[in-house]
C-alpha cells in the first residue's frame, strides 16, 4: 500500500511523497478547526477533510481537458452546501441542547426584550436558511468561472507552441480550485 499498513501507516511520512501532501492538507484542516471551533473541533476533521477533499478534486478535475467537475452542476454544489447545513444544526442541538436553539433569539435579558428576541430570531432563521444556497451558488459561479477563463484564455493560445503561458493558467486554475475548498470547508 503507498500510504503503509500497521506502525507505518501512523508513523509521520519520512518524506514528501502522496502521505507526506495528505498529512500537510489533514493537518491545516486540524488547524483550522482548532482555530475556529477549539479542541473540540478535532471531532468533526474527518467531516471537514471530506468535505475539502471533495470539493478540491472535483475542482481540479475539471482541469483535465475534456472533463466537467461535478463543481460545475448547481445540483451538486446545492447538495454539498445542504448536506453542510444539516450536518451543522444537528451537532449543534446534540452538543448544546436548548442553547443552540436560544442563541437565535440573541442576549436573553429580560422580559423586556420580547420584540427584539422575536426580531433577532427571524432574521436568525433567515441567515442560516439561506447558507446552504450561499455555499452553493459561491462554490458553482466561482468554479464556473474559472474554467470559463481557462478555458478562453487555453483557447487563445491553443496554436501556440509557447507552453508557458499556458501553464500560467492552469496554475492559476490549481489555485482557484484549492482555494474554493478551503472557503468551503471554512464557511462550513
Amino acid at each position: 500500500a503507498v500510504l503503509g499498513s500497521g506502525d507505518a501507516a501512523v508513523a509521520p511520512a519520512s518524506r514528501f511523497g502522496l502521505k507526506g501532501f495528505i498529512e500537510s492538507i489533514l493537518e491545516f484542516i486540524v488547524g483550522i478547526a482548532d482555530m475556529v471551533i477549539g479542541e473540540d473541533g478535532r471531532k468533526y476533521v474527518p467531516m471537514f477533510a471530506s468535505i475539502f477533499f471533495f470539493v478540491w478534486v472535483q475542482n481540479l478535475v475539471g482541469l483535465i481537458p475534456g472533463m466537467t467537475p461535478a463543481t460545475d452542476n448547481i445540483n451538486t454544489t446545492l447538495a454539498v452546501g445542504i448536506f453542510s447545513f444539516l450536518v451543522y444544526n444537528f451537532y449543534g442541538v446534540k452538543e448544546n441542547g436548548w442553547d443552540y436553539v436560544k442563541h437565535f433569539l440573541g442576549p436573553v435579558t429580560g422580559f423586556v426584550w420580547i420584540p427584539m428576541m422575536v426580531l433577532m430570531l427571524g432574521i436568525e432563521v433567515i441567515g442560516h436558511m439561506v447558507r446552504p444556497l450561499t455555499l452553493g451558488l459561491r462554490l458553482y459561479g466561482n468554479i464556473m468561472a474559472d474554467h470559463t477563463v481557462l478555458s478562453v484564455f487555453l483557447g487563445m493560445f491553443e496554436k501556440m507552441w509557447f507552453i508557458p503561458v499556458p501553464a500560467i493558467f492552469y496554475g492559476m486554475g490549481i489555485f482557484v480550485a484549492s482555494m474554493q475548498a478551503f472557503v468551503f470547508t471554512m464557511l462550513s
